[in-house]
C-alpha cells in the first residue's frame, strides 16, 4: 500500500514581501493518507482490510463482481460487465471502477453512487 502525505498549497494567497518563507509545521503521521485502490472489475471479489487512525479499519475493494441496484426503492445485486463511462477515460479503459462512473450491467446501465475503494462494495442507481 503506498501512502501519501496531504497538505495546504504553498501558492502564495496574497502579494508577499519577498521575505523568506518558513515551515509552518512539521509533517505528523496522523495526516497520512492512502493511495488510490483502483478497484477493477474482476470474476471473483477481492477486499483488503486497511488500518485507520484511531485502530477503525476501511475495507477497500481491489476487484468487484456484482453491483448493488436500487430500482423503484427496492435493492437487487447486478453482474458488472464492464465500465461504459468515467471522468477519466483511462479510468473506463482499463475497466477502473470509481464513484460516478456508468457501469455497464445485466440490469442496465447503472451509475455508481459510493466510493468504492473506502466501502468495499459498490452501490449505484439504475440509469434510465
Amino acid at each position: 500500500m503506498v501512502y501519501q502525505y496531504h497538505e495546504p498549497s504553498r501558492k502564495k494567497v496574497s502579494a508577499g514581501t519577498g521575505g523568506r518563507r518558513r515551515k509552518y509545521r512539521d509533517r505528523k503521521l496522523s495526516h497520512m493518507g492512502s493511495g488510490f485502490s483502483a478497484t477493477k472489475v474482476g470474476e471473483k471479489d477481492d477486499r483488503a482490510a486497511h488500518r485507520c487512525k484511531g485502530g477503525s479499519t476501511k475495507v477497500k475493494a481491489k476487484k468487484i463482481s456484482s453491483v448493488n441496484v436500487v430500482v423503484d426503492g427496492k435493492a437487487k445485486k447486478a453482474k458488472i460487465l464492464g465500465v461504459i463511462e468515467s471522468h477519466n477515460p483511462q479510468y473506463a479503459r482499463q475497466n477502473i471502477i470509481t464513484k460516478g462512473a456508468i457501469l455497464n450491467t445485466d440490469a442496465g446501465k447503472v451509475r455508481v453512487t459510493n466510493r468504492v475503494g473506502q466501502d468495499g462494495v459498490v452501490n449505484g442507481i439504475l440509469v434510465k
